[in-house]
């Protein structure tokens, strides 16, 4: 990897930052992190069979699972922001040599990524591996070389937390989890042109992101509006849309993340659609689980949820309830699998427009 982007940001200052607020936690320390590894093991390939009946995508090889903790997700994470970044702090360097960039604001970046990060550790329960890429030495700890679109991760101590704050039956929630996560694997695998068109639409955010004074001073002025008044000049909240991303955006920023947010609504709804169905007759407490689950991520207050504004993420979680929506209505007007006339090219993705109003994709996309 080039030394560009390690000219810019001091990753190593962003991870001892993040592992220090992520903490550690006890359970997982204990003798109950063996028993979590060998249930995912176990539970992994039965997620995958139940979850390819149910959507009827055939997905390439076989699917396995590495429990990590919060310091293996961090140190994923930032390998995909380094992965990420290269070509954008590359540009910034331009072809007569590095921009030096001052100390103050390198340590400023890594402290602000780092306090995400180990925030965003604490609360992550799984994730499918889109972006960990694990072809190099940047692969989280404990990932294997070579396993891109095979692997999913469990953050083991957010789970063991978990279960024991809401009292839930481990092998139940478990498998529920890895029900969900396959259900990502089963999209970004089985849809051939699913991942290269999220990518693309990834890079063109970082293609896009060109410092511009005149644009922080107008994002200024739209969170002064906001505050004022609750809501942007256009009349939409810019915070609720994507957080401080959304914000700073130029209007073909805020075009890609429209994309994105309407291709992420619809995966985080099919996911969920899928597990509740896959589910049914093998996990006895999986509407609890739901029901409970869907109240953590609602049910936050003050400081907490000020984070989740900001960073997007009040944003990310409508997403599951647009996806969900969304779904319901087509098939209510073109019965079940649905979603499946979606899969079969890139131009039947709904646009975040079309999400919130099913009846648009309706009238765009014929039926099969």
């Amino acid at each position: 990897m080039s030394d560009s982007a390690d000219e810019h940001v001091d990753w190593e200052l962003a991870r001892r930052i993040a592992v220090r607020v992520a903490g550690t936690e006890p359970l997982y320390q204990s003798y109950l992190a063996e028993p979590l590894r060998q249930d995912f093991a176990r539970f992994v390939p039965v997620a995958a069979e139940l979850v390819a009946i149910e959507t009827g995508l055939e997905t390439p090889g076989e699917a396995h699972a590495e429990v990590i903790d919060r310091t293996g997700w961090i140190d994923a994470n930032i390998a995909a922001f380094r992965r990420l970044l290269q070509p954008l702090l590359g540009a910034a360097a331009g072809a007569d040599g590095a921009v030096e960039t001052s100390r103050a604001t390198q340590t400023l970046g890594a402290v602000e990524l780092g306090a995400v990060l180990g925030w965003m550790s604490k609360r992550v329960l799984g994730q499918y591996d889109l972006l960990w890429a694990s072809d190099d030495d940047t692969a989280p700890a404990g990932g294997s070389a070579g396993t891109v679109g095979d692997t999913v991760y469990f953050v083991g101590p957010n789970i063991l937390v978990t279960e024991k704050r809401y009292a839930f039956v481990p092998a139940q929630f478990r498998l529920w989890l890895a029900l969900h996560e396959l259900t990502h694997r089963s999209q970004f695998t089985g849809v051939p042109w699913l991942r290269p068109h999220f990518l693309q639409l990834v890079n063109g955010l970082v293609d896009e992101a060109q410092p511009d004074p005149e644009r922080v001073r107008e994002g200024l002025r739209s969170l002064m509006s906001l505050r004022r008044s609750g809501s942007g000049d256009d009349g939409q909240d810019l915070l609720g849309e994507g957080g401080l991303a959304a914000v700073f955006a130029t209007d073909q920023q805020r075009d890609l993340i429209a994309q994105v947010g309407g291709m992420m609504s619809l995966v985080e709804g099919h996911g969920d659609v899928t597990m509740a169905r896959a589910a049914r007759g093998h996990i006895p407490d999986a509407d609890r689980f739901a029901v409970v689950m869907h109240h953590r991520r609602r049910n936050v207050r003050g400081m907490v949820r000020l984070i989740q504004r900001l960073l997007g993420i009040e944003a990310k979680l409508a997403q599951y309830q647009a996806g969900e929506d969304f779904i319901a209505q087509i098939e209510a007007e073109r019965g079940p699998r649905a979603v499946d006339r979606i899969w079969e090219r890139v131009e039947h993705l709904p646009s975040m427009a079309e999400i919130r109003d099913p009846r648009a994709w309706l009238e765009r996309v014929p039926a099969a």
